[in-house]
């Protein structure tokens, strides 16, 4: 991890968040959203190149059968580039693929795009909500209320890893409704270590289209090739 020079301040941040962790309390809100943004600088600071192969499964109302499944390839260079190549597809006339790539191209927009998108103070107000497991880990569970009416920002939950301070997981609906088309949409983020790095590893999108019924998009990543 790369070293950082903290000034006293902060450094007090750092060693009460670590006493809470090893006490159990909970640490005030200011303090648990503070590590947060800490815990991210450093793991931008510790981003490589690499390349992911994501599967994605579109569902109809069958929850048990895929109406269409699409193989991606990503490409990632730090800080802000990513690029896809959609490299299988099956399945509803196209539609999975469709859907996959508006989904790939708001992702790279959002990398390039990363200040006005992050769960930060300048785009969040956050609650502290509760505690709560995830994946064997203790998390601090916070609601997240977007300061503009933006499609690229999500009003809902976040769980923050009470000993790392990143992101578990992410839950919510978009600020601003994506679509006419789109009703009752619902976003969910997954995220874990590849090789030393926080990276998002998961998603499962859904939405009630217009005319069509009820639809989910669900993803995860199957090979990483880091450099």
């Amino acid at each position: 991890m790369r070293q950082q020079n903290l000034c006293p301040y902060l450094l007090g941040f750092a060693i009460a968040g670590l006493a809470s962790s090893q006490t159990g309390a909970i640490p005030a809100l200011e303090t648990i959203v503070t590590r947060m943004g800490e815990a991210r600088a450093e793991n931008r600071a510790k981003l490589r190149p690499y390349k992911v192969t994501r599967e994605y499964k579109l569902f109809g109302r069958e929850k048990h059968k895929p109406k269409s499944e699409v193989v991606a390839d990503l490409s990632f260079v730090p800080p802000n580039v990513k690029k896809f190549t959609i490299t299988g597809t099956s399945g509803a006339g196209g539609l999975g693929e469709r859907i996959v790539r508006q989904m790939l191209e708001g992702e790279a927009t959002a990398v390039e795009q990363y200040g006005s998108t992050d769960v930060s103070a300048a785009n969040y107000n956050f609650k502290f909500v509760r505690e709560e497991e995830v994946n064997g880990q203790r998390c601090y569970m916070l609601d997240l209320a977007p300061k503009r009416n933006d499609k690229n920002l999500l009003r809902g939950s976040i769980w923050v890893d009470a000993r790392t301070f990143m992101l578990h997981r992410f839950d919510g609906e978009p600020a601003k409704g994506p679509s006419w088309w789109l009703k009752e949409p619902h976003i969910a983020f997954y995220y874990g270590d590849v090789s030393g790095m926080w990276l998002q590893t998961g998603s499962e999108s859904r939405a009630n289209v217009r005319i069509f019924g009820p639809y989910t998009m669900v993803s995860h990543d199957i090979r990483y090739q880091v450099d």
